[in-house]
């Protein structure tokens, strides 16, 4: 290990950003516990809604982010990951602060290298403000992917919905409609599905997803594996 220390920007929201420590922790290779990596969390759970943001119906979370990367920078972290997909929007105004963002997309694309090779179709879970922006759709087809996302009537009845509940702290009754609009994007072609919203891991993991039936990339676990391989130089 060496003297490089990860900051994460969280609270969007609270148990995700929660979970991904618990992720690089657990997924970390160690003996004890001077082989972890040095991290510091910044949860504010105050940062105002991204997506009502970005749908033109709330307050700019930019200069809330800029804040915690500010303070994340003060305390010598020398690299950030962001937990949350949506946050990602801002992107540019939080990396232009100088300290390197480690980017959940680039993450998951990596892995979804891995189990759908270019020229497949990647089915895209997510709030409905990270896939207006097209935060994925842009990247994943750029890389050569063919994507697909929910309908209208799976965002409003399925996906946001199911966002919510974890927000809630309603985990296990989220697995339900986030399965389905999972499998549903499944039988449509795709041959993996990005759970692109740090919420939608947790709901999916409360049931047996290990039972779908195609791989799920879970954005929490690969933004961990990147970090890890950063902190390890």
């Amino acid at each position: 290990m060496n003297d490089r220390i990860l900051g994460v920007l969280g609270g969007m929201g609270p148990l995700a950003s929660a979970h991904f420590m618990v992720r690089l922790t657990e997924l970390t290779p160690a003996g004890c516990d001077q082989d972890h990596i040095p991290a510091i969390l910044w949860s504010d759970p105050r940062v105002p809604d991204r997506t009502a943001a970005r749908l033109g119906h709330g307050p700019d979370p930019l200069p809330w982010l800029l804040r915690g990367i500010r303070g994340l920078k003060a305390a010598g972290c020398g690299a950030i990951a962001i937990p949350c997909n949506t946050a990602h929007g801002w992107y540019d105004g939080m990396a232009a602060e100088g300290v390197p963002i480690l980017h959940i997309v680039e993450a998951a694309a990596d892995a979804a290298a891995k189990v759908c090779p270019a020229g497949g179709t990647i089915g895209l879970m997510g709030t409905a403000a990270t896939l207006a922006m097209r935060l994925y759709q842009d990247r994943l087809e750029a890389r050569g992917w063919k994507t697909l996302v929910p309908d209208a009537r799976e965002m409003a009845e399925k996906v946001s919905p199911g966002i919510a509940l974890v927000k809630a702290g309603r985990v296990a009754e989220a697995y339900a409609p986030l399965a389905e609009v999972a499998c549903s994007l499944a039988a449509r072609g795709a041959g993996a599905v990005v759970l692109g919203c740090t919420e939608i891991p947790l709901g999916i993991k409360a049931g047996p997803w290990e039972k779908l039936g195609f791989p799920v990339i879970d954005t929490i676990d690969e933004l961990a594996r990147v970090a890890i391989a950063w902190a390890r130089g």
